[in-house]
């Protein structure tokens, strides 16, 4: 009996509102041609949805070098540093 009652409180609910009509019969007909009802291919959509792995985000720098890297690169003379004038002197 235990083992029952982990198994249903591990099952969450939801409710989703303000759904629109659209897309509620989207999924009214999606669920027919796949022979479920509208919850179960809810839940498929969701499971589909949630196991893709989401792309890696990238680095700006990154996404602008790998653009021009076939143009070949160039190098630039780094000026010297000096030390950080005082606010207070002009």
């Amino acid at each position: 009996m235990n083992a029952i009652n982990a198994i249903i409180d591990c099952m969450a609910s939801i409710t989703i509102r303000k759904l629109p009509e659209n897309t509620k019969r989207r999924l009214r007909i999606r669920a027919a041609r796949n022979g479920r009802s509208m919850e179960q291919e809810a839940r498929e959509l969701l499971e589909e949805g949630l196991a893709r792995t989401e792309p890696k985000s990238e680095n700006l720098g990154e996404i602008i070098h790998r653009r021009f890297a076939a143009l070949g690169g160039v190098d630039l003379k780094i000026p010297p540093r000096s030390p950080i004038r005082d606010p207070g002197i002009r």
